[in-house]
């Protein structure tokens, strides 16, 4: 997370310094742009509005974003959804990973990538 600034949530603003720079040198984050939050959350709203998750946390990197969904915040994620930039003319820049590392889903466009969700609120676990 950026310190105390939410600007960087939603790739606004003057790149960041970084504390382990020599010549304290701006370093560029990767971050969430706004549509994107907004499709990723708008998802994540569905989810916890069915009692699914809980949680999240958003974490920004110099190669990759992610939006990680717990059930409960003591808990590992049970999914991430990243932003890799750096993958975006490979397989695409937005992947779903599941808990135990599995790729559900890459691609160029976050919204196909988040459709793999729908599936999943279709199927629930019964006690």
């Amino acid at each position: 997370m950026s310190d105390g600034d939410d600007t960087a949530l939603h790739g606004l603003g003057k790149p960041k310094f970084s504390p382990a720079s020599n010549n304290n040198s701006p370093v560029a984050l990767i971050s969430f742009h706004r549509r994107e939050l907004d499709l990723i959350l708008r998802v994540y709203g569905r989810f916890v509005a069915s009692g699914d998750w809980r949680d999240y946390a958003i974490d920004h990197g110099r190669h990759v974003a992610v939006f990680s969904i717990y059930r409960h915040s003591r808990e590992l994620p049970l999914y991430r959804v990243e932003k890799d930039p750096r993958l975006a003319r490979k397989q695409g820049a937005y992947r779903v990973v599941a808990a135990d590392g599995q790729v559900l889903k890459r691609g160029q466009d976050l919204e196909t990538v988040l459709k793999v969700f729908e599936r999943k609120k279709h199927l629930r676990l019964v006690d």
